[in-house]
């Protein structure tokens, strides 16, 4: 199709009830074969780079004094790491850490994280992330259907933990603690006879008796990792170590093809939950390295502040994260003083076309990177080699500002836990795969699957489009203990069906385009890929987070908006609408502006009448994980909120329809 993707697979003609399908494309550097790492497990990988690179700086956090300041990084180099985890893992060994045994870690990222996770490697024991912001009942849920006999978990967590306990009796035994500890916790933890150690406590346990490591194979499970999903139970999604590896090896290789020159003087700042494969594949890559993995504080607020002191090399993000940053530069510009404004606006515009027209991101406007670019770019520490998107589609606005005010190359990724997160990636520096997530990575294999219902033909020469399906090395091995589960996604070739629907570009891309699931049709026939319009609407700087709804039932759609508080609130003052953020949300006024807002943004943006709101709800509180209205990587939980917001769904549908026979 294109120097990035080659066939390396037939076509499928529709059958029966099996759809047409696409060829299987490769990158073109896989052609014959997919490459591989110097290690065949996560074993192997840390106990090769804790040799090679003993004195490197390893595992890093930034120490707080006795007044409460805090300083810089510090870090562990590899060989004290690998002493700690061989230590940690030996008194693991002593509390019932059996190969094959199941092990939870709760809590935020930090060197005690990663330790426990590579004691559990070295010993053969799956380790069980459980989210630091899931609640007590998928804690419960997790621990009991994983059937973890022990439990590593941070200080600020023991007391979520500990409302578990009551009812994780029969497969829990043993607790380990890292941090100052909670006094009421563990005693409660005690009290129902679990056995617990402090962090340092078992550590000790293993130096006094130290135990051998268990190497394990390729195909032995490393991980479970239970995604959170939209609705019902966490699923357990069964990784080997082979599949990890593979994760890893895609970035690997795929920075090798792209030219970006990571190498052991390389720093990660890790701050997206390690509990996710996303995260826990980059830091995987950088220990291979033998590069430096920082910390961070675990403070949304207090994360830029952590990012100017480790300035890191490699920075990796969800939609939400860089959606932020957009709105804080591009509201700080809108406030600036006229020259400001405009120097920065000729400038974003004049790289912005010069990248368009395919210039090289350092070639695209120099003197307005050194003269404007250079103080937005210095926000991520200045030293960002790469920028990487994934968890969800990039709204495109958003990556033009990050392409032009970053100064670095700025791609989207994407893959599932299931197939251990780096799938496709989009070609450095290309500006022809701006929107997509680019071609397969070296380790994986893609082809689009068509979807009648949905006119999705991945047939179609010009556009094939369809379901994506993914194999390669770093496929999970099944949903844990839920056989029915897997075989929903996985067909008999070998294929998993993500459920995501996309095409493939000219550029040899792929576009996520939407959500099988998340595409519905209204009631006059028209079909809706609701993702598309709600990053429509995200390009008003009005909207913090937004929530449209339709059903086969009603002509149009509506939705609920959550508004940026400090824009609002402003407008409010200047317009006689009084009273606290909510009481603002809440008066017609308010509600009569944005709306009208909204639509302007809707028209400029060419969305059909149908896929327009007609009606909103406007939300003081924003959607939260903690609420169970997104999930940990901040994807709407769209039965939740319509769970949530149904009876003022049902009101703005009344209101519509009274106000429109009125006309009559």
């Amino acid at each position: 199709m294109n120097k990035n993707l080659v066939a390396v697979g037939e076509a499928r003609p529709a059958a029966g009830d099996k759809p047409s399908a696409s060829p299987a494309y490769r990158h073109v550097s896989a052609k014959d074969a997919m490459p591989a790492v110097e290690a065949s497990t996560l074993f192997e990988l840390f106990e090769r780079s804790a040799t090679k690179y003993a004195k490197n700086a390893c595992l890093g956090v930034r120490k707080v004094d006795d007044k409460g300041a805090v300083g810089p990084f510090v870090f562990m180099n590899y060989a004290e790491v690998a002493a700690k985890v061989k230590d940690v893992a030996s008194g693991l060994a002593a509390v019932g850490g059996a190969p094959g045994a199941k092990v939870g870690v709760f809590g935020p990222n930090c060197p005690e994280w990663m330790i426990a996770m590579q004691a559990c490697n070295r010993l053969n024991t799956v380790c069980v992330p459980l989210y630091d912001s899931l609640g007590e009942n998928a804690i419960e849920y997790i621990i009991n259907h994983a059937e973890a006999a022990v439990a590593f978990v941070a200080t600020t967590k023991l007391g979520a933990l500990a409302k578990a306990l009551d009812k994780t009796k029969d497969t829990l035994k043993t607790i380990v603690y890292w941090g100052k500890g909670d006094a009421a916790a563990i005693k409660s933890a005690k009290d129902m006879g679990y056995a617990v150690h402090s962090f340092e406590e078992l550590s000790k346990m293993g130096a006094d008796k130290p135990a051998d490591a268990v190497p394990p194979k390729p195909d032995d499970l490393c991980t479970i990792m239970y995604t959170s999903g939209t609705t019902g139970d966490p699923k357990g999604v069964m990784l080997k170590h082979s599949a990890v590896l593979g994760g890893m090896a895609a970035a690997y290789f795929y920075a090798k093809e792209n030219g970006i020159d990571f190498n052991e003087k390389d720093v990660f700042l890790s701050y997206l939950p390690l509990a996710h494969i996303f995260d826990r594949v980059n830091e995987e890559l950088f220990l291979y390295l033998g590069a430096s993995i920082g910390y961070w504080q675990g403070d949304v607020y207090k994360l830029l502040d952590d990012i100017g002191s480790l300035k890191p090399t490699f920075f990796v993000g969800v939609p939400r994260v860089f959606d932020r940053i957009y709105a804080k530069v591009m509201g700080g510009v809108k406030t600036a003083p006229f020259v400001k404004r405009t120097l920065f606006n000729w400038g974003y515009s004049r790289k912005l076309n010069f990248l368009r027209a395919g210039r090289p991101q350092a070639h695209a406007a120099p003197f307005f990177d050194r003269l404007v670019f250079s103080k937005v770019k210095a926000a991520l520490g200045g030293r960002v080699k790469a920028l990487v998107s994934g968890g969800a589609p990039l709204s495109p606005h958003v990556e033009d500002f990050l392409r032009v005010a970053m100064c670095c190359p700025v791609v989207q990724g994407y893959g599932l836990t299931e197939t251990c997160a780096a799938s496709c990636i989009a070609v450095a520096d290309d500006i022809h795969q701006a929107a997509t997530v680019g071609p397969p990575t070296p380790t994986t294999e893609l082809r689009l699957e068509s979807v009648p219902d949905m006119k999705c033909d991945a047939l179609d020469k010009d556009e094939p489009r369809g379901e994506v399906l993914l194999r390669g090395t770093g496929l999970f091995s099944g949903y844990y203990k839920a056989q029915d589960k897997t075989d929903e996604v996985m067909d008999a070739d070998g294929w998993f069906h993500t459920g995501d629907i996309g095409i493939i570009t000219k550029a040899g891309a792929l576009k996520i385009v939407d959500r099988k699931k998340n595409i519905f049709k209204l009631s006059q026939g028209e079909y809706i890929a609701v993702e598309k319009v709600e990053a429509v609407y995200k390009k008003n700087l009005l909207v913090e987070q937004v929530w449209v709804y339709g059903n086969s039932f009603e002509s149009c759609l509506v939705g609920v908006v959550v508004p940026v508080a400090a824009t609002v609130t402003e407008w409010a003052k200047a317009n006689g609408v009084s009273g606290d953020f909510a009481a603002v949300c809440a008066d017609p006024k308010t509600k009569a502006y944005v709306l009208a807002e909204l639509t302007a943004t809707a028209k400029e943006e060419k969305l059909k009448g149908f896929e327009q709101m007609k009606d909103i709800v406007l939300e003081a509180e924003p959607f939260s994980v903690e609420d169970e209205l997104m999930t940990p990587t901040f994807k709407l939980k769209r039965p939740q909120l319509q769970a949530k917001y149904q009876k003022r769904v049902d009101a703005m549908y009344e209101a519509l329809k009274a106000k429109e026979s009125s006309k009559c």
